[in-house]
C-alpha cells in the first residue's frame, strides 16, 4: 500500500513538472533554422508569421483569426531564447482585451495548416488582403 502511494506521488509530481515545462516553453520565442532561413518560432517549435496588413495593431479578425490564430501572451511569461532580442519583444491589445505577442512591433500568428513543429505551409501566402511572412530574428520580414 505504501509503495502504491509513493508511485502515485511520483507520477503526480512528474506530471506537474512536465506541465510546467510545456507551459513555460510556449511562452518563449526562439530563433530556428528553416528551409527559408532563420525565423522566429514559439517554444514548442511552431513557426510564427507576420501579416503585412498589420500596422502596430492586428488587422486580422473573424475568419482571418480562425485561419491565422494570434500568438497570445501569458501574463508575466514573455521571454526570448538564444538568437533573438528581448528589446524587440512586446504585446499589443486586441479588441477582446487579450494581449497578442509582437516581435519588432509586428503581431505574431500561427497558421492552422502548420500541423506540427517545424511545419511551414504558408510562407509568402496572400490571404485576407495581405501577405503572410516569416519573421527574421532581426525583426525584418523574411521574403
Amino acid at each position: 500500500m505504501r509503495l502504491a502511494r509513493l508511485l502515485m506521488l511520483a507520477v503526480l509530481l512528474g506530471t506537474i513538472i512536465a506541465s510546467a515545462a510545456i507551459a513555460s516553453s510556449r511562452s518563449v520565442l526562439t530563433a530556428r533554422s528553416s528551409s527559408y532561413g532563420r525565423a522566429v518560432f514559439d517554444g514548442r517549435g511552431y513557426v510564427l508569421y507576420a501579416f503585412t496588413r498589420d500596422h502596430k495593431r492586428s488587422a486580422c479578425y473573424g475568419e482571418c483569426s480562425t485561419r491565422w490564430p494570434p500568438y497570445f501572451a501569458r501574463k508575466g511569461t514573455l521571454r526570448v531564447g538564444k538568437g533573438l532580442k528581448a528589446s524587440l519583444l512586446g504585446t499589443v491589445k486586441r479588441r477582446n482585451g487579450r494581449r497578442q505577442v509582437t516581435y519588432a512591433g509586428r503581431p505574431l500568428y500561427y497558421y492552422v495548416g502548420d500541423t506540427g513543429p517545424g511545419v511551414i505551409r504558408c510562407q509568402n501566402a496572400v490571404e485576407f488582403g495581405g501577405r503572410w511572412l516569416l519573421v527574421r530574428p532581426s525583426g525584418k520580414l523574411l521574403r
